[in-house]
């Protein structure tokens, strides 16, 4: 006799994604996304000067400000690390290019007859190769940040001190240098060069701000370098589980020590790009920016435990912060409550996403 067939077996469940688990709300960077587009609907009919041509070009200089250093942090953190050092070194990397620029500019300097020279009037100094100091100038201010992050690596990588602790030493090593060697006085780039350092630094290019061109395109290879290298690979896998990593042969010592110079060069960049906004280098420049700078990263989606983060999100939690700063700026509040709401949208970033990993 036949068997009557059974109906088959469904699970419905099976292979579902619940919608806090995709599009927009799969990472933490889209909830950010989201507060960021909501704030700019505020700040839209909060203030009519906010969306004015002059205040989203203050916007993307301010933001890009802190962004390109937040991008070198950002590498940091995915390998589980953290970097407190980049205030300090954004300082030093720019009071070391003015000096330098200032020294080669100078007759009379020991290395200046090679650079300069005086003009047939006697008074006005020109440059034996236009740029040339400029271009001597910035590798001496990247040299030191380089240097400085090879020092981190090395004590992190090779020695096994612990990140938190070597970067805030380096953090007083390098401000305390900044003091010795400036003797707590500011520096002005000066010199044959000046306007050339200006014009890359602050000036625009159709209007858009220099170094926003620069944070997109240095942005764009951090997407590249982190997605589609082997270098990338290795940075997520040392941050997922670096025991497991050195086991599958990834160079853990060789990308821990990479990764602390990209953020030092990066922090490095950023000062010196700083400094060209401000038409100085002042001794006490970028202190406490590694506040903001590791903030930005956090609120973006970068998780200080490593193995996830990339440029979208510390681009976003920098923008975040600058909106929330020029809001209240054209809101006629008081400047102090940034620090406030700054430290109210990382509990929440990061308590969000925790709630939405539970949820999983």
């Amino acid at each position: 006799m036949a068997m009557p067939l059974e109906s088959p077996i469904s699970f419905t469940n099976v292979g579902r994604i619940r919608w806090w688990q995709r599009g927009i709300f799969a990472s933490q960077t889209g909830y950010v996304l989201l507060a960021l587009a909501v704030l700019l609907v505020v700040m839209h009919f909060a203030s009519p000067y906010f969306f004015t041509e002059g205040n989203m070009q203050n916007v993307a200089k301010n933001f890009s400000f802190i962004a390109i250093a937040t991008l070198g942090v950002t590498f940091v953190i995915i390998t589980g690390g953290i970097d407190l050092s980049v205030g300090s070194m954004m300082c030093f990397s720019a009071m070391i290019t003015s000096m330098v620029m200032t020294e080669l500019s100078a007759p009379g300097s020991p290395a200046g007859s090679l650079f300069v020279h005086m003009a047939a009037d006697g008074k006005t100094v020109l440059a034996n190769v236009p740029g040339l100091i400029l271009l001597v100038s910035l590798l001496a201010g990247l040299g030191v940040a380089l240097l400085a992050g090879l020092v981190n690596g090395f004590c992190i990588a090779v020695l096994g001190l612990s990140p938190f602790v070597t970067t805030l030493g380096m953090l007083s090593i390098v401000r305390g240098l900044g003091y010795v060697v400036s003797n707590g006085r500011g520096s002005f780039p000066g010199g044959p060069d000046a306007d050339y350092f200006y014009a890359l630094t602050s000036g625009d290019v159709l209007g858009v701000p220099v170094p926003f061109i620069y944070l997109v395109v240095l942005a764009v290879a951090m997407a590249v370098m982190l997605h589609h290298s082997a270098f990338g690979r290795h940075v997520f896998a040392l941050g997922g589980n670096e025991k497991a990593a050195e086991l599958t042969g990834i160079p853990v010592v060789r990308v821990k020590i990479e990764v602390y110079v990209i953020c030092a060069l990066a922090a490095g960049l950023q000062g010196i790009i700083i400094s060209g906004w401000l038409g100085s280098a002042p001794a006490n420049m970028a202190t406490s920016y590694e506040l903001n700078v590791i903030a930005a990263a956090v609120i973006g989606g970068a998780n200080l435990a490593g193995g996830i983060g990339g440029p979208l999100g510390a681009i976003v939690g920098c923008v975040l912060l600058e909106v929330i700063r020029n809001g209240l700026v054209l809101a006629q509040v008081s400047s102090y409550w940034q620090q406030t709401l700054v430290g109210v949208i990382i509990i929440l970033a990061v308590l969000v996403d925790r709630i939405r990993s539970r949820m999983i």
